[in-house]
């Protein structure tokens, strides 16, 4: 078994590339501001894990065995891990764009801490390992 495959950090890991894509999408909306119509898009936060289960919420599964039920979609195709849905901000302009960019920055900033959280228990698990695996006196 590798460092990375270690559950925490393997959960990390799921939860900076959401973040990721998140930053993506606000970005994405951001630059289309201004274009008439356009209606900003955000991830929905994997919070309930009963919902997560039910629409594959991003879990790894796995085919063991030939008579299981295939792996992602009804044809065996895999299950996307992350869909963006339509979020309109507070207000919307005469032109029918739903995006305010204070709201859309208010976001990103959300999304940076996260981030940084994130990156941060991961530095200090790789830490915690170093030290574990260090010889005993050194």
């Amino acid at each position: 078994m590798g460092v990375a495959d270690l559950p925490l950090l393997g959960q990390i890991h799921g939860r900076l590339t959401w973040l990721d894509e998140r930053q993506r999408l606000i970005a994405q909306n951001v630059a289309n501001s201004d274009t008439p119509g356009y209606v900003g898009r955000d991830l929905r936060a994997p919070t309930d894990f009963a919902a997560a289960m039910r629409e594959g919420g991003g879990l790894q599964m796995a085919q063991t065995r030939p008579g299981h039920m295939p792996v992602g979609g009804p044809s065996g195709a895999p299950v996307a891990r992350f869909t963006s849905e339509a979020a309109p901000d507070s207000e919307t302009t005469l032109d029918g764009n739903a995006v305010v960019v204070e709201e859309q920055m208010l976001k990103m900033a959300e999304s940076r801490m996260a981030y940084d959280a994130a990156i941060g228990l991961y530095q200090k698990s790789l830490a915690m390992l170093r030290l574990a695996t260090k010889p005993p006196g050194r």
